[in-house]
Protein backbone atom coordinates (compact mmCIF):
# COMPACT_ATOMS: atom_id res chain seq x y z
CA UNK A 1 0.00 0.00 0.00
CA UNK A 2 1.16 3.87 -0.83
CA UNK A 3 1.37 5.92 2.53
CA UNK A 4 1.25 9.31 3.78
CA UNK A 5 1.15 11.21 6.82
CA UNK A 6 -0.87 14.39 6.55
CA UNK A 7 -2.98 17.04 8.53
CA UNK A 8 -6.57 16.70 7.02
CA UNK A 9 -8.53 20.00 6.52
CA UNK A 10 -12.25 20.76 7.72
CA UNK A 11 -14.84 20.63 5.59
CA UNK A 12 -15.43 23.90 5.17
CA UNK A 13 -11.40 25.12 4.18
CA UNK A 14 -11.95 21.88 1.72
CA UNK A 15 -15.16 23.54 -0.03
CA UNK A 16 -13.45 27.38 0.30
CA UNK A 17 -10.18 25.47 -1.66
CA UNK A 18 -13.00 23.80 -4.04
CA UNK A 19 -14.47 27.33 -5.28
CA UNK A 20 -11.25 28.40 -6.64
CA UNK A 21 -11.23 25.60 -9.13
CA UNK A 22 -12.30 26.53 -12.77
CA UNK A 23 -11.61 26.29 -16.39
CA UNK A 24 -7.98 26.28 -16.53
CA UNK A 25 -6.70 24.10 -19.38
CA UNK A 26 -4.35 21.30 -18.58
CA UNK A 27 -5.30 21.57 -14.94
CA UNK A 28 -6.68 18.31 -13.38
CA UNK A 29 -8.56 19.75 -10.24
CA UNK A 30 -7.92 17.37 -6.60
CA UNK A 31 -11.34 16.16 -5.58
CA UNK A 32 -13.00 18.07 -2.39
CA UNK A 33 -12.99 15.02 -0.08
CA UNK A 34 -8.70 14.59 -1.18
CA UNK A 35 -7.32 18.42 0.02
CA UNK A 36 -4.39 17.73 3.08
CA UNK A 37 -1.59 18.82 4.28
CA UNK A 38 1.28 16.24 3.26
CA UNK A 39 4.07 16.06 6.29
CA UNK A 40 5.91 13.08 4.53
CA UNK A 41 5.05 11.04 1.29
CA UNK A 42 6.21 7.39 2.41
CA UNK A 43 5.05 5.37 -0.52
CA UNK A 44 4.91 1.79 -0.80
CA UNK A 45 4.94 -0.22 2.61
CA UNK A 46 4.26 -3.64 3.24
CA UNK A 47 1.63 -4.99 6.28
CA UNK A 48 4.61 -5.42 8.80
CA UNK A 49 6.06 -1.92 7.76
CA UNK A 50 2.72 -0.04 7.84
CA UNK A 51 2.73 -1.56 11.24
CA UNK A 52 5.61 -0.18 12.04
CA UNK A 53 5.20 3.54 10.94
CA UNK A 54 2.00 3.24 13.09
CA UNK A 55 3.90 2.71 16.23
CA UNK A 56 6.42 5.26 15.50
CA UNK A 57 3.68 7.72 14.44
CA UNK A 58 1.82 6.44 17.63
CA UNK A 59 5.14 7.88 19.85
CA UNK A 60 4.71 11.62 18.36
CA UNK A 61 4.09 14.21 20.83
CA UNK A 62 3.50 17.94 20.35
CA UNK A 63 0.82 20.35 21.06
CA UNK A 64 -1.94 21.20 18.66
CA UNK A 65 -1.92 25.07 17.17
CA UNK A 66 -3.22 26.99 14.23
CA UNK A 67 -1.99 27.73 11.08
CA UNK A 68 -3.63 29.40 8.27
CA UNK A 69 -3.47 28.64 4.39
CA UNK A 70 -2.08 31.59 2.27
CA UNK A 71 -1.28 32.39 -1.07
CA UNK A 72 -0.93 30.73 -4.27
CA UNK A 73 1.69 29.43 -7.16
CA UNK A 74 2.99 26.16 -8.95
CA UNK A 75 5.74 24.01 -8.87
CA UNK A 76 7.73 22.94 -11.86
CA UNK A 77 9.56 20.15 -13.42
CA UNK A 78 11.76 20.79 -16.45
CA UNK A 79 10.00 24.39 -17.74
CA UNK A 80 6.48 22.15 -17.21
CA UNK A 81 3.75 23.02 -14.24
CA UNK A 82 3.77 19.73 -12.58
CA UNK A 83 1.07 21.14 -9.68
CA UNK A 84 -0.69 23.81 -8.56
CA UNK A 85 -0.96 24.89 -4.81
CA UNK A 86 -2.09 27.21 -1.98
CA UNK A 87 0.70 27.32 0.24
CA UNK A 88 0.83 27.69 3.89
CA UNK A 89 1.64 30.83 6.00
CA UNK A 90 5.34 30.53 8.22
CA UNK A 91 5.03 28.26 10.95
CA UNK A 92 7.06 27.42 13.38
CA UNK A 93 4.65 24.76 15.34
CA UNK A 94 3.79 23.06 11.82
CA UNK A 95 7.86 22.91 10.80
CA UNK A 96 8.38 21.43 14.50
CA UNK A 97 5.65 18.92 13.76
CA UNK A 98 7.03 17.83 10.48
CA UNK A 99 10.53 17.55 11.74
CA UNK A 100 8.82 15.03 14.79
CA UNK A 101 7.27 13.00 12.40
CA UNK A 102 10.33 12.87 10.12
CA UNK A 103 12.98 11.62 13.02
CA UNK A 104 10.00 8.89 14.23
CA UNK A 105 9.99 7.58 10.10
CA UNK A 106 13.64 7.99 10.15
CA UNK A 107 14.45 5.85 13.62
CA UNK A 108 12.50 3.17 12.30
CA UNK A 109 14.71 3.09 8.76
CA UNK A 110 13.01 5.00 6.80
CA UNK A 111 15.43 7.25 4.54
CA UNK A 112 15.23 10.67 5.44
CA UNK A 113 13.18 12.92 3.05
CA UNK A 114 15.82 15.05 0.54
CA UNK A 115 13.14 17.60 -0.63
CA UNK A 116 12.46 20.67 1.24
CA UNK A 117 9.39 20.76 3.18
CA UNK A 118 7.23 23.01 1.46
CA UNK A 119 4.37 23.31 2.92
CA UNK A 120 1.07 23.67 0.60
CA UNK A 121 -1.84 22.27 0.13
CA UNK A 122 -2.20 20.56 -3.79
CA UNK A 123 -5.17 22.30 -6.02
CA UNK A 124 -4.19 20.30 -9.33
CA UNK A 125 -1.90 18.03 -11.06
CA UNK A 126 -1.04 19.60 -14.38
CA UNK A 127 1.61 18.85 -16.64
CA UNK A 128 1.47 22.14 -19.28
CA UNK A 129 4.49 24.62 -19.48
CA UNK A 130 3.54 28.05 -17.87
CA UNK A 131 0.99 29.44 -19.85
CA UNK A 132 -0.61 33.32 -19.16
CA UNK A 133 -3.70 31.67 -18.50
CA UNK A 134 -1.90 30.31 -15.27
CA UNK A 135 -0.35 33.22 -14.80
CA UNK A 136 -3.38 34.99 -14.54
CA UNK A 137 -5.27 32.17 -12.29
CA UNK A 138 -2.26 32.54 -9.95
CA UNK A 139 -2.18 36.24 -9.84
CA UNK A 140 -6.05 36.69 -9.17
CA UNK A 141 -6.25 34.07 -6.55
CA UNK A 142 -2.76 34.75 -4.90
CA UNK A 143 -4.62 37.17 -1.86
CA UNK A 144 -6.59 33.90 -0.74
CA UNK A 145 -6.21 33.34 2.81
CA UNK A 146 -7.99 31.01 5.20
CA UNK A 147 -9.00 31.25 8.76
CA UNK A 148 -7.19 29.59 11.34
CA UNK A 149 -7.40 25.95 11.06
CA UNK A 150 -6.59 23.77 14.07
CA UNK A 151 -3.95 21.11 13.60
CA UNK A 152 -5.21 18.73 16.57
CA UNK A 153 -4.04 15.58 15.07
CA UNK A 154 -1.63 14.40 12.47
CA UNK A 155 -3.20 11.15 10.14
CA UNK A 156 -1.74 8.41 8.20
CA UNK A 157 -3.47 7.65 4.62
CA UNK A 158 -3.26 5.20 2.31
CA UNK A 159 -3.59 6.04 -1.39
CA UNK A 160 -5.00 4.24 -4.22
CA UNK A 161 -4.06 5.16 -7.81
CA UNK A 162 -7.62 4.97 -9.57
CA UNK A 163 -7.95 5.28 -13.28
CA UNK A 164 -9.03 8.97 -12.61
CA UNK A 165 -7.68 10.03 -9.03
CA UNK A 166 -6.76 8.41 -6.39
CA UNK A 167 -8.25 7.63 -3.43
CA UNK A 168 -6.99 8.88 0.01
CA UNK A 169 -7.89 6.42 3.35
CA UNK A 170 -7.52 7.76 6.96
CA UNK A 171 -6.07 4.58 7.86
CA UNK A 172 -5.09 6.12 11.91
CA UNK A 173 -4.91 9.73 13.26
CA UNK A 174 -2.68 10.64 16.34
CA UNK A 175 -3.52 13.15 18.49
CA UNK A 176 -1.81 16.26 19.37
CA UNK A 177 -1.72 17.16 23.15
Amino acid sequence: MRLFVALDLPWEIKEELSDLSFNLIGARWVPTDNFHLTLRFIGEAGRLQAEEIDLALATLRGRSFAFSLSGMGWFEKAGRVSALWVGVERNSELAKLQSKVESALYRIGLPADKRRFTPHVTLARMDVPVTPALTQFVQANNLYRSGPIRADNVTLFSSFLGKDQPTYTPEAEYALG
